[in-house]
């Protein structure tokens, strides 16, 4: 349970960081509220996480994919480039997450 937890949490880390583009730098109410309810949920959850997970799998775990997905979607919402070396490391982010859990 704990690890659907931490992924909820790491989705709404994905979910925070792409806010803070729709934020237009914290000037339009609702993208604002949506993005701090993000937040706040998405440390809540970790913190939930961490009760039976390890501290840095976990936060490890999360951060890891917080970029991935935040990667992703920059590059399909905002046309960032998606060139190999980016690519590349978004694998081996996906690596670390999956020996981060094999290992816990």
């Amino acid at each position: 349970m704990a690890w659907i937890i931490l992924l909820l949490a790491g989705i709404l880390e994905i979910g925070w960081a792409i806010g803070l583009k729709y934020t237009e730098g914290f000037t339009k109410l609702v993208p604002t509220v949506l993005t701090a309810g993000s937040m706040v949920a998405s440390v809540v959850l970790l913190g939930i996480a961490v009760r039976s997970l390890p501290l840095g799998t976990a936060y490890a775990v999360w951060t890891g994919i917080g970029t991935v997905g935040t990667v992703i979607l920059g590059i399909v919402l905002f046309a960032e480039p998606a060139t190999a070396v980016r690519l590349g490391c978004i694998a081996l982010i996906i690596a670390g997450i999956a020996g981060l859990k094999l290992a816990a």
